[in-house]
């Protein structure tokens, strides 16, 4: 409880995401067994019922299960030893940034348990989220400001520990691609998140003290223009760690470099650049003016090509690699893929015109799980694989690592692929009936979550607790610190720093 070792931080941010994980896939199940067929389903008819689960299921995946997993936990575990540093620059304060996480968790989950629960959809839209009686969207932002509290100190642990605490002769260049990836995160957390905090605040004295920032008097579209501005950062926030495991699983099953680290380097920090320019592609229905939709429009096709760079840089390193198919580098290859068809679902979204058409329908559910159920999703069982055993010191079963990702797999293109013609079709989202034409598409939906529930019960089932075999030499492909050391390494990693010379 009290420990300031980043490796047993980063673990408890595992467990913690592993927790909330569960939770949130739980109230997806009931989002899909809802909607296997129309009429009164499992919830009676409860529409707000509905609407707290798809809240709940929103901030529960996104806030508490990706970020803990991917940027506290992966982040921790593997930034230290990556640049040969014994710990985190701040390490009492990774106790805390860690220790935020599981009041907030609580506090979201009784939002949905006072009154009626918070039923305003993950972005707490005004003015329903401001008419909301009871305490549910209260506690939901006060849970909300303790978890972004704690990614911004988190950031700042990262950025300092990245910048001061670097092995000698560990240029910029030579830092590896996952610490870049975790780097950029943390630049966009602490710009992003005190927008998303100071906009939360607003609604707070918006629905407490009389204000009048966003109702009333105040403008409804101020509250979408901060929320956004936090909010599409916050995707990147999501994705590019995923993008740094991604990396170093595919080079190091390839067995070779990563094809173009620059440029790799270089497409991390033009997202991060663009991902703060393209909020309003959020909003073309709200009535921007014309000017104003075809900037957002163009900024938002731009944010294409840096990331279809890092795209054809993995099949290029895969391509002049002696590929080894294991199970975190068919989940490399399984993100590569449906990354792609979330990107390709982006661009078109960025357009204002197909937008207006679909806005607010299955489409944009679909486009968004592609690339956070199957691109953040994928990158976390990526890493877990792969630093299973350097985290544990424990081996796990290939062919059972195989079962679970090819049910995955399955289970998930199953449940996303037809909302695509869903939306196409007009069904709107956040919904809990729906007209009897769709019936078809939401069925096959529900029948894939159901595979991809099962799937993630098979996640127990690759664990090995015979020890891995520890060779003494690094595997022959690594080009990263953490294979110098032994499985579950010591609480400061190198007691004798680490020099690079090559």
């Amino acid at each position: 409880v009290y420990s300031t070792n980043h490796k047993d931080i980063g673990l408890l941010y595992l467990v913690l995401a592993l927790f909330s994980g569960i939770i949130g896939t739980t109230l997806s199940m009931f989002i899909r067994l809802e909607l296997a067929l129309p009429g009164r389903g499992m919830l009676d008819g409860n529409g707000q019922l509905y609407n707290v689960i798809i809240t709940g299921h929103g901030i529960i995946m996104l806030l508490f299960m990706v970020m803990p997993a991917l940027f506290g936990g992966f982040g921790n575990w593997l930034v230290p030893i990556l640049i040969g540093a014994p710990d985190m620059a701040f390490p009492r304060l990774n106790n805390i940034s860690f220790w935020l996480n599981p009041p907030a968790l609580a506090l979201l989950l009784l939002s949905t348990l006072v009154e009626q629960g918070a039923g305003t959809g993950w972005t707490a839209y005004p003015p329903l989220s401001i008419q909301h009686s009871g305490a549910s969207v209260d506690l939901a932002i006060l849970s909300l400001h303790l978890n972004g509290l704690s990614s911004i100190l988190g950031s700042i642990n990262m950025l300092v520990t990245i910048a001061g605490m670097r092995a000698a002769g560990m240029k910029l260049n030579q830092i590896p691609l996952f610490v870049w990836s975790i780097a950029f995160t943390a630049v966009l957390v602490i710009l992003a998140v005190p927008v998303l905090a100071a906009c939360l605040v607003m609604l707070l004295t918006d629905r407490n003290l009389n204000t009048a920032y966003f109702c009333e008097s105040g403008d409804l579209i101020l509250y979408q223009h901060l929320f956004w501005f936090f909010g599409h950062p916050e995707v990147y926030i999501l994705i590019l760690p995923a993008f740094g495991i991604v990396s170093h699983v595919i080079s190091f099953f390839s067995q070779k470099p990563v094809f173009g680290v620059m440029g790799m380097i270089c497409a991390m920090g033009a997202i991060s650049i663009l991902g703060f320019i393209v909020w309003a592609h959020h909003m073309f229905t709200v009535g921007l003016d014309l000017d104003t939709i075809a900037y957002f429009t163009s900024a938002t096709m731009i944010i294409a090509v840096p990331t279809g760079m890092k795209i054809f840089s993995w099949l290029a390193t895969i391509y002049g690699g002696s590929v080894w198919f294991t199970t975190p580098m068919w989940f490399a290859i399984g993100f590569v893929c449906l990354f792609t068809i979330g990107g390709v679902t982006g661009v078109v979204l960025a357009n204002a015109g197909v937008d207006m058409m679909v806005h607010d329908t299955y489409y944009v559910v679909a486009h968004f799980h592609y690339v956070l159920s199957m691109g953040a999703a994928f990158g976390i069982f990526a890493g877990l694989y792969f630093w299973f055993g350097l985290m544990t010191g424990l081996s796990y079963i290939e062919g059972r690592g195989q079962v679970h990702f090819w049910t995955l797999f399955l289970g998930v293109n199953l449940t996303f692929f037809p909302m695509h013609m869903m939306g196409l079709a007009g069904m709107p989202r956040r919904m809990f009936d729906y007209a009897d034409s769709f019936v078809g598409w939401n069925s096959i939906s529900s029948f894939g979550a159901m595979i991809s529930f099962l799937s993630i019960l098979m996640l127990a089932g690759p664990v090995n607790f015979a020890p891995e075999h520890s060779d003494k030499t690094a595997p022959q492909s690594a080009t990263t610190l953490e294979w110098l050391l032994p499985a579950t390494p010591a609480s400061h990693a190198f007691s004798q720093l680490p020099v690079i010379r090559s």
